[in-house]
């Protein structure tokens, strides 16, 4: 905490300086000027949470300090110490918020009653400063949630808008004479590439980038309001009520400042004009029909509206019909026999005019429902976690691979889909591998854990394997079952520990694994041929 003296008299400061102790109040810096305009200087520059001013000083004196303090420094604490009893002088302390008037000479007791006393009112209007500041930080924090699910509530059904449209008027201007709307709808599902993986860790911050350059261009004018979808994972909604007509040359002029502030260009969906409340529904409908349904091997236009339709796409192709192609391209382990399958795929593909969101979507549903029932193929028996785990690398959604026009780039796609089908087929030949060492990695296991009460069960679960299978390749491998390779780790171990002591024999079979002391000197002794104790003494006279 700081503190400011203000006295155009040196030697009242440094008395100041002496008669308080300073430690005790939490005051570590102590400021001094000689006048009120090199106090506000000071103050300007350090922020003193307590001022001690004289009242009669040169260039500023202490009336005209309290007025610029009441302006300029309001939370600021401050106790006039003066050499004149005079009722003018006090009242202008009282009005303009100082806490204490002292008198000279200075009282030491009084001085620091009247510090303890600044301090603690400081300390109360700070605490409630912070826990405004926090509520502010809060409120700030839910608010865009709260219109993000009360606007994707009307959306969804319209009849909710009567309970919000008082809000809905003070807040944004949507005002109860309004009585058409347009949807516009702008999905991450086709944004670039290089834009999604730059905010990769951080999701909510691209979208919040987004509605807030859509929102500096709507809110400007009350033309309307931009906000994230609640029932959507992939979409911004733009909810439009003025200026209709030209709302394809407004979302041109957002989609400009997109370029400019993120270096990219957005598709936007835009549906018809219709009454509101009651069809806006069927506006947002009309909005996202018009992305999912453009062709997205052309590009002539980043705003789509179904008042254009499509092309429409040729008969329904399905990547099913190449499942057994790619599956025996995976088992194979040939990275060009993979290359070949894809290849004959993406020559199918190419034959198609129209390609649509829809349809690419449908495409990687499909491929999603083959990679899993691959892998259960491939590694059988193995858990539901196991699945997930194993496909974790994959991505949770299809990211459209645009290129820098916003047209489908196939040769992009048939990269990425090559690498993750790779990507399989090495996980079966490195679970392959795996399989026939498998029985050595369990041996390294028990060599680490034999102190642990370890099971066939336990091990069974760990390596995700059976116990038959475990115990039928343990044995033909080490010509010993399991238990059997286990207890001889445990009475090597134990033997160097018998060596020892000033070990108890309860404590050497605690450390090997064994709970039960009796059951320890039964299974050495018929490992060993002679009891713990035996060999404890044979072992220390050698």
């Amino acid at each position: 905490m700081k503190v400011l003296l203000v006295d155009d008299e040196k030697h009242v400061r440094d008395a100041i300086r002496l008669l308080v102790n300073w430690e005790q109040h939490g005051i570590d810096t102590i400021l001094e000027a000689p006048d009120g305009e090199s106090a506000t200087a000071l103050i300007v520059q350090h922020q003193p949470e307590i001022i001690m001013t004289d009242m009669m000083m040169p260039i500023m004196n202490g009336v005209k300090l309290l007025e610029w303090l009441q302006a300029n420094a309001p939370s600021s604490k401050t106790i006039v110490i003066s050499g004149h009893d005079d009722f003018s002088l006090l009242r202008h302390t009282l009005k303009y918020g100082g806490t204490d008037y002292i008198l000279k000479p200075i009282d030491p007791d009084q001085l620091n009653e009247a510090l303890d006393k600044a301090i603690q009112a400081w300390s109360k209007d700070e605490e409630l400063r912070q826990t405004n500041r926090e509520l502010n930080i809060e409120m700030n924090t839910i608010k865009p949630m709260y219109w993000d699910k009360l606007l994707s509530g009307i959306i969804a059904e319209p009849s909710t808008y009567e309970s919000a449209a008082e809000q809905l008027d003070k807040e944004l201007q949507l005002t109860r004479n309004i009585n058409e709307c347009r949807v516009a709808i702008l999905s991450l599902d086709t944004m670039e590439r290089s834009v999604k993986n730059k905010f990769s860790q951080n999701m909510d911050l691209l979208f919040f980038s987004l509605i807030n350059i859509c929102n500096e261009f709507l809110t400007t004018d009350g033309r309307g309001y931009a906000f994230r979808h609640w029932h959507s994972d992939t979409e911004i909604v733009l909810l439009l009520w003025k200026d209709l007509l030209g709302a394809e040359a407004f979302l041109e002029k957002i989609n400009e400042g997109m370029r400019t502030t993120l270096h990219t260009r957005v598709d936007f969906g835009i549906g018809r004009l219709h009454v509101f409340p009651a069809d806006v529904t069927l506006s947002y409908q009309e909005a996202r029909d018009a992305l999912r349904k453009r062709n997205l091997k052309a590009r002539d236009t980043w705003i789509h509206s179904m008042l254009k339709p499509a092309k429409a796409p040729q008969a329904a192709l399905t990547f099913t019909q190449y499942e057994e192609k790619i599956n025996l391209a995976i088992r194979s382990g040939s990275i060009e026999q993979i290359e070949e399958a894809i290849q004959q795929w993406m020559d199918t593909v190419k034959l198609s005019e129209v390609i649509t969101l829809e349809q690419l979507d449908l495409w990687w549903r499909e491929y999603t429902v083959m990679k899993r029932r691959w892998v259960q193929q491939f590694f059988s028996g193995i858990s539901e976690d196991k699945v997930k785990e194993m496909l974790s690398d994959e991505p949770t959604s299809f990211i459209v691979p645009l290129d820098e026009q916003g047209i489908l780039s196939l040769s992009q796609w048939q990269q990425e889909l090559t690498r993750s089908i790779v990507h399989i087929s090495k996980m079966l030949l490195e679970n392959q591998h795996k399989d026939k060492n498998v029985i050595f990695e369990i041996a390294e296991y028990l060599q680490n854990h034999y102190h642990e009460d370890v099971t066939l069960q336990e091990i069974a679960s760990r390596f995700f394997l059976s116990r038959e299978y475990i115990s039928r390749k343990f044995k033909q491998e080490f010509e010993v079952n399991l238990s059997d390779y286990l207890g001889q780790i445990r009475m090597s171990k134990a033997k160097v520990l018998l060596r020892n002591p000033h070990l108890r024999i309860s404590q050497v079979a605690e450390m090997v694994g064994y709970q039960d002391e009796k059951y320890f000197s039964k299974v050495f002794k018929k490992l060993e041929g002679i009891t713990p104790n035996e060999y404890r003494k044979t072992s220390n006279s050698i």
